[in-house]
């Protein structure tokens, strides 16, 4: 989502996720090869660093994965922070406290057979200070993804939404993330990467990401990775979405860039509000995707999170009102 901080919500209680009753089979994708969720909670609070667990930040439930991955959803996308992992600097050592418990919930993730994305959500930022330093940030990754390197089901997004970056260049700190990684030893996954003006699919070609066609990988495995709100900025801030048929125009300019090009892609956030305007603005997006899977692989819904409350897109079991509204349309289509 469009913010440089992250809220915390008023309700902070842990709900049961356990699947309803009558969910005894499985389902499978039909289309997609990935959809899912992104997992919010350990990037809150951004504005305490370090931050106290349980009161700015706190890890997504395990009980939502089983829910979720009992509906058929395969990935979930795991915001962190940069500063909380790796501290000091973009070349110092990790943070045990927070190293930890990430390395369990992401082996909770990869260990039900889902895909782990994990996603520093920094909006190319590091203590607030744009990155320039790609040498600097190409030793993070590699201490990140370090971590991961015999995982194959983790993903490694190399940061969320860059924005308003000056003279920096996001294609060089894309390409760091990718030499970081494989420089991890871990050449098995995908790498994400995101572009400027905040990674969205409908300004990708307008506010001049073209450039990131240029990205290399020695594995092949670069996946672009684009946002896409339906309402009226963008933003993912309102319930209301602009049409029915929104999510499929701001999608076209991207999907024809990703077909020139000869790439693949990937919508790491999207979401509507749960009315009939957006239930059929998503349901026309999610048919157009599938219906451009030689360019479009999935989705991930914002989002998911014990701390969201009555979140306009919540997707947390049992109540969000995106996952007893929303999910079970996309389901019909994915």
């Amino acid at each position: 989502m469009h913010f440089a901080s992250m809220f915390l919500v008023a309700s902070t209680a842990v709900l049961a996720v356990a699947a309803p009753a009558t969910e005894k089979k499985k389902r499978a994708l039909k289309k997609f090869k990935f959809f899912g969720v992104n997992e919010s909670g350990a990037e809150f609070g951004n504005t305490a660093i370090p931050g106290q667990l349980g009161k700015d930040y706190t890890w997504p439930l395990t009980s939502t994965i089983d829910t979720l991955v009992g509906q058929g959803l395969n990935i979930f996308r795991v915001p962190i922070m940069m500063e909380r992992i790796v501290p000091t600097s973009m070349t110092g050592t990790t943070n045990a406290t927070y190293q930890d418990p990430l390395i369990t919930y992401i082996n909770y993730i990869t260990g039900k057979g889902a895909y782990a994305i994990v996603d520093p959500h920094n909006f190319g930022r590091y203590y607030a200070n744009i990155i320039t330093d790609y040498a600097g940030f190409k030793t993070f990754w590699t201490t990140l993804a370090g971590i991961f390197q015999s995982n194959a089901n983790v993903i490694f997004d190399c940061n969320n939404e860059p924005h308003d970056e000056g003279s920096a260049s996001v294609p060089d700190l894309m390409q760091a993330c990718i030499d970081g990684v494989r420089a991890a030893g871990a050449t098995s996954q995908y790498i994400f990467v995101e572009g400027t003006s905040y990674s969205g699919a409908w300004t990708w070609v307008s506010a001049g990401n073209g450039n990131l066609a240029s990205l290399t990988d020695p594995q092949n495995k670069i996946v672009y990775e684009m946002h896409q709100y339906l309402d009226s900025d963008g933003s993912g801030t309102s319930a209301d979405c602009v049409s029915t048929t929104i999510g499929s125009e701001r999608l076209a300019a991207a999907t024809a860039w990703l077909k020139t090009n000869n790439k693949t892609g990937i919508i790491g956030e999207f979401a509507g509000g749960a009315n009939d305007q957006c239930n059929s603005a998503v349901t026309d997006m999610m048919t157009y995707m599938t219906n451009n899977t030689d360019v479009w692989l999935g989705a991930l819904w914002w989002g998911g999170g014990p701390w969201w409350g009555d979140y306009i897109y919540s997707m947390e079991p049992p109540s969000g009102t995106s996952y007893t509204d929303t999910l079970p349309l996309i389901l019909n289509i994915v």
